[in-house]
């Protein structure tokens, strides 16, 4: 499999704070797929991990808590035939959803005030466009 994978910034993926389940993964195949464990469940134990920033642990834990079973996460891959492309697609998906998971929260956004002019050029347009369909009434036919 290629590389480390990347969370954000410099941080990635610890090969040692990961840890594999594979099974018999469900779909066509043939008679291979009933010999082969090509069903993969990748787990990370998020809670107890050294690799992530405090922050960004504790944000996780509070935006993943609904996926978290007792701190670990837990990501599926079974699209593919092959165990080495189901691993390398869960890494890819544990990655990503580190990463929107540690992303820090969009700022807040500031209000700001219509400018003057531009109300009362709309105001002005509006005017005349009543003007122009109270124009159209049927007393001139």
């Amino acid at each position: 499999m290629p590389g480390p994978y990347v969370i954000r910034g410099s941080v990635v993926l610890p090969e040692g704070e990961l840890s594999w389940r594979f099974s018999r993964s469900s779909g066509p195949g043939g008679q291979h797929v009933n010999t082969s464990d090509s069903r993969v469940e990748l787990l990370f134990d998020l809670a107890a991990t050294k690799a992530l920033p405090e922050v960004w642990k504790e944000r996780a834990l509070e935006r993943l808590a609904g996926r978290l079973v007792g701190g670990v996460v837990t990501v599926r891959a079974s699209e593919h035939r092959s165990q080495l492309r189901n691993r390398e697609m869960a890494l890819v998906r544990l990655a990503s959803l580190l990463a929107e998971a540690t992303a820090p929260p969009p700022r807040q956004r500031r209000p700001t005030k219509i400018p003057r002019g531009i109300n009362e050029r709309r105001l002005r347009e509006k005017k005349a466009r009543a003007e122009t369909k109270r124009g159209r009434t049927g007393r001139d036919w």
